[in-house]
């Protein structure tokens, strides 16, 4: 996507048999410098607005031609994932109004249980978010603060102890204690040991959560090298057999730079 001052995003459709989603960015770039993600390597240079946040659906909408509103039943662009480039909650206000008019039903009228807004941890919106009624995913991605402090910079600000009580309030404010589900990209000899499954377990005690296992995908330069299938099936193994669900996400879209982790603008890539 291109706006009017030539900045530009990337937006994903990611489709089903019978659904889709819709992956939107909040930001131009991004400010978080994760290290195993591709948006992090290109600078941050602004916010989006909530127009630029809702046009996205709406061209995404275009692209599949749905118009009218189609029925639920039969709308393939029925889910929204607030997880592309950018941080959405350090565009809190933007992504607030954008969200109110997506969900509202004389807006686009998409249901909060069918939208999610993935944080890298800015543990200071993460309650409001359940004023919103959307699900929350957390980009969790390391089970100390030690190992998270060397490849998600933002918890220096806030540290895993900070961003899980932030989750409880979350869940305690939700209507029906919505689940969190915490992503974590799995990166070789970095965070995929089943001792790190053990200390992943006793830092989410106390929260209803699922995690959401993630191939790491390469982009040139990047400084590491995805886990072996068999070392993710360990770790997923060791989580669910402590009752927690830990499916492995079926990569999809690394042919064209569109899987997770791998979003950045095409004029970043030049």
């Amino acid at each position: 996507m291109e706006f009017h001052d030539e900045k530009q995003v990337e937006c994903v459709y990611i489709p089903e048999s019978d659904r889709g989603a819709v992956c939107l960015s909040t930001q131009v770039g991004c400010a978080q410098g994760c290290k195993f993600c591709h948006t992090g390597t290109q600078r941050m240079m602004r916010n989006l607005t909530a127009g630029e946040i809702v046009g996205q659906f709406m061209s995404a909408r275009d692209s599949y031609n749905e118009w009218p509103t189609p029925t639920d039943e039969t709308r393939m662009l029925s889910n929204i994932v607030v997880m592309g480039m950018g941080e959405p909650l350090c565009n809190f206000e933007n992504l607030k109004q954008a969200l109110l008019i997506l969900m509202n039903g004389d807006g686009i009228g998409i249901s909060k249980r069918r939208i999610t807004v993935s944080t890298s941890g800015v543990a200071n919106h993460i309650p409001e978010l359940a004023d919103l009624g959307v699900k929350l995913a957390v980009s969790l991605h390391a089970p100390t603060n030690e190992v998270r402090d060397k490849i998600m910079p933002v918890n220096r600000k806030f540290p895993l102890e900070v961003l899980m009580k932030a989750c409880k309030e979350y869940q305690q404010k939700s209507e029906r204690r919505q689940f969190i589900t915490m992503e974590y990209v799995m990166l070789k000899d970095i965070n995929d040991s089943e001792k790190d499954a053990e200390d992943l377990m006793k830092l989410v005690d106390g929260l209803e959560v699922k995690f959401n296992l993630i191939p790491f995908h390469s982009w040139e330069g990047a400084p590491f090298e995805a886990s072996s299938m068999n070392k993710m099936h360990k770790f997923a193994k060791k989580l669910e057999s402590n009752y927690f669900a830990a499916p492995i996400r079926r990569s999809r879209g690394e042919d064209i730079m569109a899987a997770c982790g791998q979003l950045k603008s095409a004029k970043g890539k030049m």
